[in-house]
């Protein structure tokens, strides 16, 4: 529980910052992909065949078209674009995108301040089953004007006959350089001639590829695109994380090196493997994400973090339609927490475990929680995390219980304003404490939901509140945002509405099985339109 329920449980169990990175190096794909025009229908090409098996991340699809279309067919998008782009030229492209490595630099910002740079080593392998001359002019003309667009400046361009193809280079005014190489109908784009050199021996014949090494499936029909994050991957990835959440935690320099220390340990140690696949559902994109780890932390997590069944009602009454809710539906609140955390302090050296005891109940002070084992102990199985606003800065929980010593879990400046509503006298923090029901956050998020000791009624639930009601998942959040919408029709269209700006919708549910963690995503455009929308963001 926290400022932004969403983000925050994913981050917990280092779930989503691994994710990030794949969608980091899926900005690579998702952007080839928009800017490849023709091709021809032939055979396709196992893709997986075409990369090393020590690939760290590995992103592919079978049908460019077949990937694009529900994200333009969805209501936000269709409410925003004036006119839906043509994908008939793009049926039958593939693409996958390799990341054979990462390196990282620190940029100097000030005397006291600098920022750390991820540049990923990457190939991106097309396969537009045209003809040769046809993806020769394609990868001069409309990569080379890509790579003109990430330099900002027209870079100069070396030609040459290369690896039984055509191979091109081009070199910034700074000094970076793209490559790319062509051989009969396949692209191969890189910023790293070592990388393209790694690719070509998988060609050869001389090292083993994705394919033959077992490590990534065939894609099973119906899938729109895939993705993988290897053991090695992870283990890079995770040192990355580690900077770049220390360097966002704020000026005390020692909470700073504890993050930067701690949570490569505990990525390392708790995660070996990611895939992801993506399919086309009614309700829209369904994103199925599967978090391998370690027997002996999954087995504990699927023993721990397990659902208790139904909820009571009125634990979902009288809730408005908010951007992010996540229901906890637990059978014991208290020993699934205590579980995570033993298990993560397992998993790093004596010093590190301590810090990260102290670290952990940061997660409950946003909603005005003292002591977390107190409160988990004293709740009943189900809980609900939310946030009002769209920015996560005013979060609450609601929670049913019948012990009274709950309040000496509670922030201890609460006094009473009347009978049933308390208020911090210093701290952003109110409670409603309603029958067996409490509400507890900050001020601004008990005044949108409850009033002085009252609740607004509501005569049926929401949506979003039926929605985590049914769920049998132990997590499950339903919520919305309101920046892809638009992000993407800029994008995608070459007309689009100046004023609308609907909102985008999620549901995702998250399980632990005895290999890991099996999380489901249904949403209006999926992870690749999350990644476009970031894409147009930057």
């Amino acid at each position: 529980m926290n400022t932004d329920d969403h983000r925050y449980e994913n981050q917990r169990m280092g779930e989503r910052p691994l994710l990030n990175v794949l969608s980091l190096s899926a900005s690579i794909c998702v952007y080839l992909w928009l800017i490849l025009l023709s091709s021809c229908s032939a055979k396709p090409t196992d893709m997986r065949s075409l990369v090393p098996a020590e690939t760290l991340v590995y992103l592919e699809t079978n049908d460019l078209a077949a990937a694009l279309q529900p994200i333009v067919d969805s209501k936000p998008f269709t409410e925003v674009a004036k006119s839906k782009p043509d994908f008939s030229a793009l049926k039958g492209v593939q693409l996958a995108v390799a990341v054979t490595g990462f390196e990282t630099s620190e940029e100097k910002l000030t005397d006291e301040h600098s920022v750390g740079r991820v540049q990923p080593h990457f190939v991106a392998i097309a396969d537009t089953h045209g003809w040769n001359y046809q993806t020769v002019a394609f990868a001069e003309q409309k990569l080379g004007g890509f790579v003109e667009k990430v330099y900002d400046n027209p870079p100069t361009l070396d030609r040459s006959d290369k690896n039984g193809g055509k191979y091109f280079t081009w070199t910034a005014k700074d000094g970076r350089k793209a490559y790319v190489l062509v051989i009969d109908s396949l692209i191969y784009f890189g910023n790293d001639e070592s990388a393209i050199d790694k690719v070509l021996a998988v060609r050869r014949g001389e090292t083993e590829s994705i394919a033959k090494a077992s490590k990534v499936p065939p894609s099973a029909p119906g899938t729109l695109s895939s993705g993988y994050v290897s053991t090695d991957g992870i283990a890079q990835i995770a040192n990355i994380i580690g900077l770049k959440f220390a360097s966002e935690a704020g000026e005390d320099s020692e909470v700073q090196s504890a993050i930067a220390g701690i949570l490569p340990q505990l990525l390392r140690s708790s995660i070996t493997e990611i895939s992801w696949t993506a399919t086309k559902t009614e309700q829209g994109v369904e994103d199925k994400y599967k978090i391998t780890m370690p027997p002996e932390i999954a087995n504990v997590f699927s023993e721990t973090i397990v659902p208790s069944g139904e909820a009571p009602e009125q634990l979902f009454s009288n809730l408005p339609e908010l951007p992010t809710a996540t229901r906890y539906n637990l059978k014991s609140p208290q020993k699934a927490w205590i579980s995570v955390l033993l298990v993560l302090k397992k998993q790093i050296d004596p010093i590190a475990g301590k810090m990260l005891g102290q670290l952990s109940g940061a997660f409950f002070e946003p909603y005005g929680i003292r002591d977390a084992e107190m409160f988990l102990s004293s709740v009943d199985p189900n809980l609900i995390t939310a946030n009002v606003d769209w920015e996560g800065e005013h979060p609450f929980v609601v929670a049913t219980t019948s012990n009274p010593s709950i309040k000496k879990a509670l922030v201890s400046d609460l006094k009473p304003v009347n009978e049933n509503f308390w208020r911090g006298d210093e701290s952003d923090t109110s409670a409603l404490f309603n029958g067996e029901r409490i509400v507890i956050g900050t001020n601004h998020a008990l005044a949108v939901v409850v009033d002085s000791g009252g609740e607004p009624k509501r005569p049926t639930l929401s949506e979003q509140s039926i929605k985590l009601r049914d769920s049998k998942a132990p997590i499950t959040t339903f919520g919305a945002e309101r920046s892809s919408s638009r992000q993407i029709a800029e994008m995608l269209s070459e007309k689009f509405s100046d004023d609308e700006n609907p909102a985008a919708n999620y549901y995702t549910e998250t399980r632990f099985i005895r290999t890991g963690i099996d999380r489901r995503t249904v949403s209006d455009f999926g992870l690749i339109g999350s990644i476009i929308a970031q894409l147009a963001a930057d």
